[in-house]
């Protein structure tokens, strides 16, 4: 079946169907990974947008229940070149097709997805739609097709962390020494996993819970998860969050979380052109002076010199475009980062991040007695 791909500038790409049939409007925007797509497709963090795999065939490995980041998807359409029909390999349970299709989610493949990325690259994310149900391209269906791009045109992503989190408290590895909160603002499961594997125990939080609710909990540390959308929507949280780091309880931030604490601290973010994401992002710690690759998947960044100097500083920053990608707190026992450390489907170099926040966690256990 034909399936085309209209963008709000009014570009029309032409390819054929692969998952479900329809028209699903999101934001389009490109991820540059070779491999992790089963995680791209079903991170929180993608809410609302439409996904461009550069990389030229998708699904030749399959989709299996185990890697997944979440139960579902959460993107609202899929772009490739090609998928992958006979895929290979021995964890494999299901093809791309079938797993779109399961999951109701819109997609399109046979198009130059390079080509797509660069129009992005040069305009910026914009919005678009892909729809199987008429030519947008045929005079015939002009009516139809203005229609539709004046609902490409209004649509935005919202309530974004208040869609994605979670409704109630969830507890992994019950016996654990060491107990993290983890507030779930879009949280991919492998965040969970990296603490776990690490003996802890860790109870998940709904987004919006409280300080006091957080408190009635006795952590020893607390987690701010990724998650999806602009950071400065979800108010509530932010201003949660402050009283929540007066707890003085050691924190780490991650992604979204990192966002949503520079904000409590009185700094400000902005609307990147294109975004960051994919598995090969370069950042520069200014602490030790190395540059590691990291996955990324934000399309907003904090503005560093909006940080206040008595909060904070930037500890780290992107390698390719200078924006902030780390900072270390001096009012608050902090530090987050904008990028992935719990990467899956890409590179491990800053998983240590995780034993750096353990250890924060230790000391402060140590300290308290």
């Amino acid at each position: 079946m034909n399936a085309y791909l209209l963008l709000a500038n009014g570009m029309v790409f032409a390819g054929q169907s692969v998952g479900a049939e329809g028209v699903t409007v999101g934001e389009v925007v490109f991820a540059t990974g070779m491999v992790g797509f089963q995680e791209t497709l079903t991170d929180p963090s993608y809410y609302g947008q439409i996904i461009t795999q550069t990389y030229p065939l998708i699904g030749n490995y399959g989709m299996n229940k185990d890697d997944m980041e979440s139960d579902k998807i959460w993107a609202k359409g899929y772009i490739v070149r090609e998928a992958c029909k006979t895929p290979s390999n021995w964890r494999c349970e299901e093809t791309l097709d079938s797993f779109l299709k399961k999951n109701n989610t819109i997609g399109i493949e046979g198009i130059d997805t390079r080509h797509l990325t660069r129009i992005i690259r040069e305009s910026g994310v914009m919005n678009g739609a892909i729809l199987t149900t008429f030519d947008p391209a045929d005079p015939a269906n002009k009516a139809e097709t203005d229609k539709l791009l004046e609902e490409i045109r209004a649509y935005a992503v919202t309530d974004a962390v208040k869609s994605v989190t979670c409704a109630e408290p969830e507890v992994y590895n019950e016996k654990g020494e060491t107990h993290i909160v983890l507030m779930h603002y879009g949280c991919k499961r492998n965040i969970i996993r990296c603490l776990v594997k690490r003996g802890c125990k860790v109870t998940v939080m709904p987004a919006f819970a409280t300080a006091e609710e957080v408190a009635a909990l006795d952590p020893d540390g607390i987690m701010l998860s990724n998650g999806p959308g602009d950071p400065a929507e979800p108010v509530e949280v932010i201003e949660n969050l402050k009283y929540i780091f007066e707890l003085n309880i050691p924190t780490f931030g991650i992604c979204l979380g990192h966002q949503l604490s520079a904000l409590a601290a009185g700094a400000k973010t902005m609307k990147l052109k294109y975004g960051h994401r994919g598995a090969n992002q370069p950042v520069t710690d200014f602490e030790s002076g190395r540059t590691f690759i990291t996955s990324q998947n934000h399309g907003y960044a904090v503005v560093g010199d909006e940080l206040p100097a008595e909060m904070g500083e930037v500890a780290q920053v992107n390698a390719n475009d200078g924006t902030c990608e780390g900072i270390k707190y001096k009012k608050w026992n902090c530090f987050t980062v904008q990028f992935h450390p719990e990467a899956n489907g890409g590179p491990k170099d800053t998983e240590f991040l995780f034993d750096r926040f353990l250890n924060n966690v230790k000391a402060a256990k140590k300290e308290a007695r």
